[in-house]
C-alpha cells in the first residue's frame, strides 16, 4: 500500500533527504513497477498514481512510500521534481 503524509522540515533533515538523488519527469502517463521499496519527497509538481487499491494524488510537499512489487500507472499533470531513496 502507498503511504502519503506531510512531514516537518526537522524530519526531512533527520533523514538527510536533501542528500538523496533527484528525479524529474515532464507531464506524461506511463506504467511503472517498483523492484524495491522507494521513499520520496516531492519538491514540485502534481501526479496521480493509479494502483490496484485506487488512486492517490501527490503534490509538492508530500512524503510518499511506495512498496516493492507495486504495479501502477503514473499520470504526471505538472512537471515532477522529487528526492528519492531506494531500498
Amino acid at each position: 500500500m502507498v503511504e502519503k503524509k506531510k512531514i516537518s522540515q526537522e524530519e526531512l533533515e533527520k533523514m538527510n533527504v536533501k542528500s538523496w538523488p533527484i528525479w524529474e519527469c515532464e507531464p506524461s502517463t506511463f506504467d511503472w513497477e517498483y523492484n524495491e521499496d522507494e521513499r520520496c519527497y516531492f519538491l514540485e509538481g502534481s501526479v496521480t498514481v493509479k494502483t490496484p487499491e485506487g488512486e492517490i494524488n501527490i503534490e509538492a510537499g508530500d512524503f510518499v512510500k511506495f512498496p516493492k512489487g507495486l504495479k501502477c500507472v503514473w499520470q504526471v499533470h505538472e512537471k515532477v521534481r522529487k528526492h528519492y531513496k531506494l531500498g
